[in-house]
């Protein structure tokens, strides 16, 4: 997993619960706290650092996960090489994740492992977006699809089902409610 991810995720805890709640989440993770943006770490560190904040904290691992998607897509959408989202809309710029930034994540970074999306059931208010990542994060991919919609000024519903045991494969179904 690229370093960004990490690098974002200890901002975000610096600035929600202040940097003794970071040290004692390093601490109970026996985590040094050293990541570069440009680094690539193990997927299960993250976990451990989620786990261990939701354990201080006494928030749902789930919980803490959605907050830092929807809190960490406007870094990552600085980072990423995006072109033309000045049209986009949430549905289109979803679309273009799967269809542009992966791709080019891939080619940028070879042994990369971006989680795969496969849209169905389209309409102008409505997708039906799978996805599918060994990393069994759909808690984050949901509060990135909330800072997506944040970002383009929309009101979306977002209801997510597993549809495996693991949650390394996720159903969202999304309705624009309002824009």
């Amino acid at each position: 997993m690229k370093g960004i991810i990490f690098t974002e995720f200890i901002t975000i805890v610096e600035t929600q619960f202040g940097l003794d709640i970071s040290q004692q989440m390093f601490d109970d993770a026996n985590d040094s706290g050293i990541y570069t943006a440009v680094g690539s770490y193990d997927h299960r560190q993250l976990i451990k650092l989620i786990m261990s904040l939701s354990h201080i904290t006494n928030i749902p691992a789930s919980q803490l996960q959605q907050t830092y998607g929807r809190l960490v897509f406007p870094a990552l959408l600085q980072a990423l090489p995006i072109p033309n989202i000045e049209d986009d809309d949430t549905f289109r710029f979803i679309e273009k994740v799967e269809q542009y930034i992966h791709i080019e994540v891939k080619k940028l970074y070879p042994e990369a492992t971006p989680p795969k999306f496969i849209f169905s059931n389209k309409t102008q208010s409505t997708m039906t977006m799978d996805y599918h990542s060994a990393r069994c994060m759909g808690y984050v991919c949901m509060g990135l699809l909330e800072g997506c919609a944040h970002y383009f000024h929309q009101s979306l519903t977002i209801t997510m089902q597993p549809m495996n045991a693991d949650q390394s494969h996720v159903r969202f179904s999304l309705t624009l409610t309002g824009d």
